[in-house]
């Protein structure tokens, strides 16, 4: 199998469905793609049932592209990452690793087009998140949750806006920015540093304003982030938490713990905004983004500083922050089930706090004049206190 046949295949898998988000190839199995957050099999002419383990190398071979230090990466590690481009189609972040001693790939669809603030319809607290000049942002949520496509939709609306220099550090580089207002130097890593920790550093030579981390993976590059936000850039990068607040307590978990009161003071100087994403099932098709959002206040910087406690925690400060720019989770749910972009059922399954957004659905099924129980026929059985009396 050679490239143009290789580029056929993922054009075909590309065509196959609407709003393909990945494309999965795996040993046993079909031709795959995520579409609307679902893996489905891809039909194609000769059909292939159940790929081969030599169909699978071939394909990362032609996706690695000869590069020696690509292959280094999956026998000595397991894994590695690329882009690739298909031209005339799309730009993929490409995952080939390895499973039973088999090759998998998984190519990530990106968007040529980058996306402003008003298209994925933001929360208003990311227009505030431009003005910041310097300090730390953080955007968490797990794989595959849009982190990079709003990071991209935030540094567009700077772009648009301020007149300043912004290093990106990414694994790979997914939306080439044009320089509009600003002045953007992308870097890859493996092709342009070889570790965040090390592209970082260097960045800091280089007079950004702006730096985007990729993502805060070690303590290292957490260390070298917060350096830079203390010395006057603003730092954007990404975590892998569930919530907003976790966050806080992940970034203070990669240090030892006897300096843990040192980087809570650090992070209380420097921590800005805070935004966890979820993505949700759309009613009618497609996904939704829900976010979680905390923000660097005198309350919230308490907790920051000596960490959560009960009935004070992250969750309470932000339910009543919305003067701030603040929600949770909960919140956004409850809005968007309010306005109809979701099920009910949708909302209670990715609810943070179960019960807070049962009564909050209930309360939007009642001013719709709709049943808030199932429950039907009870009546009040006046023969049973008689029947007691008499006992």
């Amino acid at each position: 199998m050679r490239k143009p046949e290789v580029d056929d295949l993922l054009s075909a898998m590309l065509d196959s469905h609407d709003n393909v988000s990945d494309l999965n190839l795996t040993v046993d199995r079909p031709l795959q793609v995520e579409s609307s957050g679902e893996l489905v099999p891809v039909p194609v002419d000769p059909a292939i049932e159940s790929l081969t383990s030599f169909q699978t190398e071939v394909f990362a071979l032609n996706l690695i592209n000869s590069d020696r230090r690509l292959c280094e990466f999956v026998v000595k590690t397991g894994s590695c990452d690329t882009s690739y481009f298909l031209q005339g189609k799309a730009r993929f972040r490409v995952n080939i690793f390895s499973q039973r001693g088999n090759l998998s790939i998984v190519l990530r669809k990106l968007e040529t087009k980058i996306p402003t603030v008003e298209e994925l319809k933001l929360p208003d607290a990311f227009k505030k998140m431009t003005s910041e000049k310097n300090g730390l942002v953080l955007v968490t949520g797990a794989t595959g949750s849009g982190k990079t496509t709003s990071l991209a939709a935030l540094l567009n609306e700077i772009n648009m806006t301020r007149s300043v220099h912004i290093v990106t550090l990414e694994d790979p580089v997914e939306y080439v920015h044009p320089n509009r207002k600003s002045t953007f130097n992308q870097r890859e890593l493996g092709l342009d540093f070889d570790s965040f920790s090390n592209g970082l550093r260097a960045a800091l030579r280089q007079a950004p304003k702006i730096i985007l981390v990729g993502e805060m993976r070690d303590r290292e590059t957490a260390e070298l982030a917060l350096k830079a936000s203390e010395t006057g850039h603003l730092v954007l990068s990404t975590l892998h938490t569930v919530t907003a607040g976790q966050a806080i307590n992940r970034i203070v978990g990669m240090f030892d713990q006897e300096e843990e009161k040192q980087i809570r003071q650090r992070l209380a100087d420097t921590v800005r905004w805070v935004v966890g994403q979820r993505l949700v099932p759309k009613v009618g098709g497609g996904r939704w983004a829900v976010h979680d959002i905390l923000c660097n206040t005198i309350r919230s910087n308490e907790l920051i500083l000596v960490g959560e406690s009960e009935g004070k925690s992250f969750y309470e400060i932000q339910e009543v922050g919305d003067t701030f720019g603040m929600q949770t989770f909960d919140q956004a749910i409850i809005r968007s089930y309010e306005q109809g972009l979701i099920t009910e059922e949708t909302a209670v399954g990715y609810a943070t706090r179960k019960a807070v957004v049962q009564r909050g659905t209930d309360k939007v099924k009642q001013t719709r004049g709709e049943k808030t129980t199932d429950v039907e026929g009870l009546r009040l059985d006046s023969d049973y206190g008689r029947a007691m009396r008499k006992k």
